[in-house]
């Protein structure tokens, strides 16, 4: 786990700035306290950060060839790297460290852009190759790990592997892209590849980039995930398979020369993968879990019964949910604008992890994999019903019944049926993606001044979703769904959150059921055996079950999340009023100001619960200034 930036001349061989490419490395000295290292040719630069943790002496970089034709800089863990050293030996290669770094200087030699449909783990790298005047960008299957890059109007390539390295760049065009802007406000997040200004790209998970110099960029997939329903039909089968895939994922995952442990939650998948490090590990886990005072929020109960059944060394510590210094902090963290409110819990434990291990397992994809959020239950049963009527008929009904029923916002969810209406009027795409909107279209476009709206020429964010739904090779709507939030949710919201969140914190955190063979194979799953009678992770609850108490594993699914809509009329109400209705969002020229008064109003006198736009508001608030500071320091140096 580390850090890396780098320039690239794409024209011609100009000098590198070694001052520039210093502070850019720098700006990520989070992500690798461990050591620092530099490479610097005509026409190319490459610093790497370092974090140790396998092969803490030999492992530094950038790393080279025997002859140094070929540099490579590296974050994240190649999990087979031995059995590739082995391999790539057996053909002639000679290792001069037992880091799995290594592998990838060899595997370019051995296999050229191939050379990532061998690697396994979490990783995004950059190498150079002299010889072939090549740089050679890749990120892997899932997007473990980021990786941001910019062309500059001078040829210049500049990459790295969080935006604000690449920031420090003084030619980088910080103008905001409109169309990120309205993918922020409908998902939290801005998906790849687009990063929230308009010149910066993310390199996409699963994707390779190969630049040439004095040649035209290659961008291209090298992976895609097929949902084939082709596995195991029968359960108990199907079940045996899933017990071994897991056992092998976290296996691969327990290779670290630094201490290691596991992130405990007392949900379904963190108490899964502690029993199973648990079973494999000679000596006791360590195991990590905040608690919350409020009781609606906690689960540390269900983690110390998992610690409790099988010895870990269990550290708890009790936060308060109202870190609220913590607000203005995630937008130094993240960069772009998030809004996914558990990032602040997420910072929480991992800090705490931090003081007693430097890798930390977790159970982040179980949800995506095995179709554990509770929106898949309603779009699957949605489906049925559009699948029962005619859309004309469906549309007019429907779309009646949504605009005559009340928005009960105090209601118990069970008769807030406005949203259900509103969605079932809408095609499969249009119901999925309002219920993943943080924002339905109605708010946005509520919020939107009628020049941003002009600005955004038609755009509308269902376009990201629909593009990957189409794409997902398959006619049934629950594995649409799954694929979609594979591509989107899972690479946007939730490893984002996690990757900027451990690395603040200097921590490596590892996830085995996002192992890429492990996802493969759930993707050949039947769909009741992931939703059955209801019941989601229906496979791998069964799998659980005799590691991890019944009463545990069918509990219904909490989660981090915070209690900001008290937040918003409490001890934050000044800050939000400041903040939404200050001069950050007005001077954008993107808001209706009217509207966003109107809303902090409405939310601070109980009238309406507006906190999940107020949250989104108040986050892109605060991403704005931190934008404007990194402008003033950028033009300070």
């Amino acid at each position: 786990m580390c850090g890396l930036v780098g320039i690239f001349d794409s024209r011609g061989l100009s000098p590198i700035d070694s001052g520039l490419l210093r502070r850019m490395n720098d700006s990520l000295s989070h992500r690798g306290p461990d050591g620092e290292g530099q490479f610097i040719a005509p026409g190319i630069g490459l610093a790497h950060r370092r974090l140790s943790i396998i092969d803490l002496e030999g492992g530094h970089q950038p790393m080279f060839n025997e002859d140094r034709s070929v540099a490579v800089i590296f974050n994240g863990e190649i999990y087979n790297f031995q059995d590739l050293a082995e391999i790539l030996e057996q053909r002639g290669h000679r290792f001069g460290t037992r880091c799995d770094t290594e592998v990838i200087v060899h595997g370019w030699e051995e296999w050229g852009a191939d050379c990532v449909d061998h690697f396994c783990g979490m990783f995004a790298f950059a190498l150079w190759d002299q010889t072939a005047e090549t740089l050679f960008l890749a990120r892997d299957r899932l997007g473990k790990k980021p990786l941001y890059y910019a062309g500059l109007p001078n040829g210049q390539v500049v990459f790295g592997s969080e935006l604000k390295a690449l920031l420090r760049h003084p030619g980088i065009n910080r103008d905001l892209d409109p169309r990120s802007v309205e993918d922020y406000f409908a998902y939290g997040y801005v998906p790849d590849p687009r990063s929230i200004y308009r010149n910066i790209a993310k390199l996409a998970p699963g994707h390779r980039l190969l630049w040439r110099r004095q040649d035209d960029p290659k961008l291209e997939s090298y992976w895609h995930l097929r949902m084939t329903q082709d596995g195991p039909a029968e359960l108990n089968e199907a079940q045996a398979e899933l017990t071994r895939c897991l056992r092998d994922a976290v296996a691969g995952r327990l290779i670290s020369d630094v201490p290691l442990g596991a992130f405990l939650s007392g949900g379904v998948d963190s108490s899964g993968i502690v029993a199973l490090m648990a079973e494999a590990m000679a000596e006791p886990v360590n195991t990590v879990s905040i608690s919350f005072g409020e009781r609606q929020f906690d689960e540390s109960a269900y983690a110390n019964q998992i610690a409790a059944r099988y010895g870990t060394n269990h550290h708890v510590r009790r936060v308060s949910a109202d870190s609220f210094d913590l607000i203005d902090r995630l937008a130094t963290i993240y960069d772009e604008p998030f809004g996914d409110s558990s990032a602040m819990p997420t910072f929480q434990v991992c800090a705490l992890a931090r003081e007693h291990v430097t890798v930390a397992l977790s159970g982040d994809g179980g949800d995506e994999l095995f179709a554990g959020y509770r929106r898949y239950l309603m779009h699957d049963r949605q489906e049925r019903v559009r699948a029962w009527l005619p859309p004309p008929l469906r549309r007019a009904f429907f779309g009646t019944l949504g605009s005559l029923y009340p928005k009960l916002d105090w209601a118990p969810r069970f008769v807030r049926a406005k949203t259900t209406f509103n969605e079932l009027a809408l095609d499969s795409v249009g119901g999925y993606f309002n219920s993943v909107s943080v924002l339905s279209d109605a708010i946005r476009h509520g919020i939107y001044s009628p020049g941003f709206r002009r600005e955004l020429q038609g755009y509308h964010a269902i376009d990201v979703l629909r593009h990957h739904m189409d794409a997902a090779d398959t006619d049934d709507p629950l594995l649409q769904a799954q694929y979609a939030d594979i591509k989107t949710y899972l690479p946007g919201d939730i490893l984002v959150k996690v990757d900027r969140a451990s690395m603040a914190n200097s921590l490596e955190v590892r996830a085995p059921l996002l192992d890429h063979k492990l996802v493969e194979w759930s993707a050949r799953l039947r769909p009741s055996h992931k939703l059955n009678g209801g019941q989601g992770k229906y496979l791998l609850k069964r799998a659980f079950e005799p590691y991890v108490p019944h009463e545990l594993l069918y509990r219904p699914k909490q989660g981090f999340s915070m209690p900001i809509a008290s937040w918003f009329r409490g001890p934050l109400r000044a800050k939000v009023r400041e903040g939404i209705c200050g001069s950050a969002l007005a001077d954008t020229g993107y808001f209706d100001t009217t509207v966003l008064s109107k809303l902090v109003d409405q939310h601070q006198s109980g009238l309406r619960d507006h906190s999940p736009v107020l949250w989104v508001l108040l986050m892109f608030d605060s991403f704005l200034r931190h934008d404007a500071g990194l402008s003033d320091n950028s033009k300070a140096t």
